[in-house]
């Protein structure tokens, strides 16, 4: 462990002295203080007191304070703008790295899926997650629903009754209620998406990078038709500090048992169950959905049999629309 990393875990015990991090350590007390000044000029605003350093009590929104107490094997990587955090990601995987989440308070260039525009202003939680997890390319879909429950559960944690629409996206049902949710297809407000992309072989994944996007402190009247955010629907700011922190958490704990990935997924899925339209490269499937299969295909029931579809725009019908 580095002197920044050993430093921020010692801090989380409480105030820590120069020295005696220094002995620990098997460093200088210059490379203490060194990491120190990095840190604070990081955003992470390290007191000094009678009894050595200490954390500050609300720590900022930055690579340090996301890290800070976090229970996930993820090195954080933060910027304040950048064009695409999953570009960066996939450029850092082409580097070698691994394990890294990297984070922008705005981004510039976003996209989600089949290449549409994805509004990323300051205020939202913009995270992309590089992993190289030893899984068969056939299998990287689950990361996809891992992302999606893990995003819903930290919505829900901050007092937003989240579910999920297949494959990915987060919503949360509208203020009139179901009918209201469905006039678009879309079965509530968008919270939340996410856009995975990887590399590998025949058997293997070489990297993964599952990138996420929250409308967290953002007003909806600077979000597509049909979106809405976490503050927006708490009635007050949510802490993004934390809110990643969590999200980040319920993916590592996901990621290492992935078998508990698509029980989690149908718990929060708003999919099954509903009449739905499905656009697919094959043609439209109508029918109800009835469950979700491994890697993450879509089960409907249609008059001619069930399909699983492992790939399309799914549109939640009232069952007078279903045709």
């Amino acid at each position: 462990m580095d002197t920044r990393r050993a430093l921020l875990a010692a801090l989380e015990s409480g105030p820590v002295s120069g020295p005696a991090l220094a002995d620990d350590l098997g460093v200088s007390r210059a490379a203490v203080w060194k990491a120190v000044e990095a840190l604070r000029e990081e955003g992470f605003a390290i007191e000094s007191g009678d009894d050595g350093y200490v954390a500050p009590a609300d720590p900022a929104y930055c690579a340090a304070g996301v890290e800070f107490g976090l229970d996930a094997p993820y090195a954080v990587e933060y910027h304040d703008d950048l064009s695409s955090t999953n570009d960066r990601a996939r450029t850092l995987a082409a580097g070698g790295e691994t394990d890294v989440a990297v984070v922008a308070d705005a981004q510039t260039g976003g996209r989600g899926r089949l290449e549409r525009e994805w509004v990323a202003p300051s205020g939202g939680v913009w995270v992309s997650i590089l992993t190289r997890p030893a899984v068969a390319p056939a299998r990287a879909p689950l990361f996809t629903l891992a992302a999606a429950v893990a995003t819903a559960d930290a919505c829900r944690e901050a007092g937003v009754d989240a579910t999920i629409k297949w494959p990915n996206d987060v919503l949360v049902a509208g203020a009139g209620g179901e009918s209201d949710d469905h006039r678009d297809g879309r079965g509530g407000r968008k919270l939340a998406g996410i856009l995975t992309e990887m590399e590998g072989e025949a058997d293997r994944v070489s990297w993964l990078v599952v990138g996420v996007g929250v409308n967290a402190n953002l007003d909806p009247e600077a979000l597509p038709a049909g979106a809405t955010s976490l503050r927006a629907e708490r009635g007050e700011a949510v802490d993004r500090r934390r809110f990643l922190a969590r999200l980040l958490e319920r993916y590592a704990e996901l990621a290492a048992d992935p078998e508990a990935i698509l029980p989690a997924w149908r718990e929060r899925a708003s999919t099954l169950g509903r009449r739905v339209r499905v656009e697919t490269p094959g043609g439209t499937v109508v029918g109800r959905a009835v469950d979700v299969d491994s890697p993450g295909a879509l089960v409907v029931e249609t008059d001619a049999g069930r399909r699983r579809i492992h790939a399309g725009d799914c549109e939640h019908l009232r069952d007078a629309d279903a045709r």
